[in-house]
């Protein structure tokens, strides 16, 4: 039977370690912005990568630990559905705006966890294209005997990681929204 959140009990072999499994999912949304914004489209981004550990203290869970890793390169842009305007974005964002040949990598470490009811709050170091932010996230999680699934939903301005908005259309005037939003969907097994 599933908990919700983490037990606080006493584990007798210390600290727990989730891998994440394949199943986990990191999707960006993307809005539009500019003087011809209502022309442009809104972009869903998924990582087709995403690996990483949870490693639980039971009973001290601040003490816990999130790392989560996505290989930049391996960000698709799903939507609009015209398979051309895909290759282009998707092209753009790996090369003008993550830059993926100098910045290969983007990565989540918490760095302060606090209990909040039966969920988490964090504070993680997020770093996008060689710059780091502090963020906050609150976590859903659910966790089993060897099973751990969290739920995670925040937003961040691009400018904050040194990103100009992707800008499109005639003249640049089509752009995306400074502020995109995470969802995350993890599916940890314990080592």
């Amino acid at each position: 039977m599933a908990e919700s959140g983490w037990s606080q009990r006493a584990h007798p072999d210390g600290p727990i370690v989730y891998r994440l499994t394949p199943a986990s999912r990191l999707d960006v949304a993307t809005g539009k912005a500019g003087l011809f914004g209502f022309a442009g489209h809104v972009h869903l981004i998924r990582a087709r990568a995403v690996s990483g550990r949870v490693i639980y203290v039971p009973d001290a869970p601040a003490r816990s630990l999130v790392e989560i890793s996505v290989p930049a390169e391996s960000l698709e842009v799903l939507t609009p559905p015209d398979s051309e305007e895909i290759r282009k974005v998707t092209a753009a964002m790996r090369t003008d705006v993550l830059k993926v040949e100098r910045f290969p990598t983007i990565t989540f470490v918490s760095k302060r966890i606090a209990v909040a009811d039966s969920d988490f709050r964090l504070v993680g170091a997020l770093t996008i294209a060689g710059r780091t932010v502090d963020v906050p996230v609150d976590i859903r999680v659910t966790a089993g005997p060897d099973t751990l699934r969290a739920w995670a939903h925040f937003a961040v301005n691009q400018t904050a990681f040194g990103i100009k908005s992707y800008r499109g259309g005639p003249g640049g005037t089509v752009r995306v929204a400074d502020r995109v939003t995470f969802d995350i969907a993890i599916v940890a097994v314990r080592e």
